[in-house]
């Protein structure tokens, strides 16, 4: 049992013993447990946990634990999302207008049916265009989250832009609204999955229900500030087109700011394509291994980095067999690996077969040799003037340039050999996770032990 009484009197007494001391998680808010006099054990404590307006608003809108439980871009990021996400909710409002005008409010000729049957066939078009674009797009959300989120958000701005023109194609309005719900529901499933991508790495106590509901509660407040808002300025821009189109490129050019910053501020410590091109041309040109944040912010997040080889890991045996490659030629060169690789001149691409046993640090060595294959061959035309590149590539050129595929298998693993546990070790070093990746591998695993 303990009891709670004047901490200054308590303080005065030199004989009272300091039993425990607490903290509620980062917070200043403490308190400490004495033996006092008589033996109770006293609370002392200074500070209440709602004793200030910050702590109430922290407690209701962000995680539990926050900032500890949380990654350290999540506030950056969360400030410039509420700013995009205010900006959308007015255009949203502007947009919703002129849809209620296309569908015929207001318009004693209009009928009700017509205005029924449009609305379905934009919701049946948008829920098959869910369906369509997460077949062909969903493993790519996890891999490339920034710029799908990015691509999200300006796809976004498009599909409001088509709404509000609408009405000015009125033989054509079915079409043109269509086509607006077509990208909403692409907008759908590529900011959601992306959110939870997001939420999945800035969550750092195994918490992303706690994240994601008050990331959703930030969303709620903010939308709810747009639709006041709103409700100010609609009066005003109603039946103005010119205004209309002064607030819709003003607040869509914000949008488009606000979610550059967000997804650029977003530092991930797992390993995607993009991400270990960077490092392996940092490696190859000046021989060292760049930091999360340092690559991180390379990163492109509008368009996919471009390639003369198309990277293709965990493809079948039967991309080897079906243009006549010596399979057992080429398997004898990676006998000690867990992938084999192979370069197709013809069709340009690099096809990596996976053993059904490999984990993700093989996976990141596969793509490492792909990577420093598809950057020799870009450096090339550039070649001598890089002084620090390791000359033992040299030789790699030059079969790169004759198109001398097995010489250049051959040399390219043995300069894999020397140089990647070097470029693996420096990666954790630098705080990468090689746990789990994001390099998009397809399903085929092979069985190299099979007889």
């Amino acid at each position: 049992m303990y009891t709670k009484e004047d901490p200054t009197t308590l303080m005065k007494t030199q004989s009272n013993q300091l039993v425990c001391k607490e903290r509620y998680g980062s917070d200043p808010i403490s308190r400490q447990y004495i033996r006092s006099e008589s033996g109770k054990i006293v609370l002392l404590e200074t500070n209440a946990k709602f004793d200030t307006v910050w702590h109430f608003l922290r407690d209701v809108f962000l995680p539990q634990g926050y900032p500890d439980s949380v990654s350290e871009d999540y506030l950056e990021y969360q400030l410039w999302d509420t700013v995009q996400a205010f900006a959308s909710s007015i255009t949203g409002t502007l947009a919703a207008e002129a849809i209620l005008k296309g569908y015929g409010v207001g318009n004693k000729e209009a009928a009700i049916l017509g205005a029924t049957m449009t609305w379905m066939l934009k919701e049946g078009t948008g829920m098959l265009g869910r369906i369509l674009f997460t077949w062909a797009q969903g493993m790519s959300l996890d891999c490339d989250a920034k710029r799908w989120r990015l691509f999200a958000d300006i796809l976004n701005d498009i599909a409001i832009c088509l709404e509000i023109i609408s009405p000015l194609f009125a033989s054509n309005f079915v079409l043109v609204i269509c086509t607006a719900g077509l990208f909403k529901s692409i907008v759908g499933v590529a900011g959601g999955a992306t959110r939870a991508a997001l939420t999945q790495h800035q969550a750092r106590r195994d918490n992303m229900a706690d994240v994601s509901a008050k990331d959703g509660s930030q969303e709620t407040l903010v939308n709810l500030a747009a639709l006041m808002c709103g409700l100010i300025i609609m009066p005003v821009v109603s039946g103005n087109a010119n205004l209309v189109w002064f607030l819709f490129f003003l607040l869509t050019s914000v949008h488009i700011f606000a979610n550059y910053r967000a997804v650029c501020c977003v530092v991930m410590e797992t390993v995607n394509q993009a991400r270990l091109q960077i490092m392996v041309k940092e490696w190859l040109c000046n021989s060292r291994q760049l930091d999360v944040k340092s690559v991180n912010y390379k990163e492109p997040v509008l368009f996919a980095m471009r390639n003369k080889f198309k990277i293709k890991l965990g493809v079948s045996m039967k991309s080897l067999t079906c243009c006549g490659r010596n399979v057992e030629s080429i398997r004898g060169l990676y006998i000690s690996e867990k992938y084999i690789l192979d370069l197709d001149f013809h069709k340009k691409e690099i096809n990596i077969i996976l053993s059904k046993d490999c984990t993700a640090e093989d996976q990141i060595k596969a793509c490492f040799h792909a990577h420093v294959l598809n950057q020799v061959n870009n450096l090339i035309p550039q070649w001598q003037s890089y002084d620090s590149i390791d000359t033992e590539l040299d030789d790699l050129v030059d079969s790169f340039t004759k198109e001398i595929g097995e010489e250049v298998l051959e040399k390219s693993y043995s300069y894999i050999r020397q140089n990647y546990d070097k470029f693996l070790a420096k990666l954790k070093r630098k705080g990468w996770i090689t746990t789990r990746t994001q390099l998009g591998p397809d399903e085929w695993r092979a069985d190299w032990n099979t007889t």
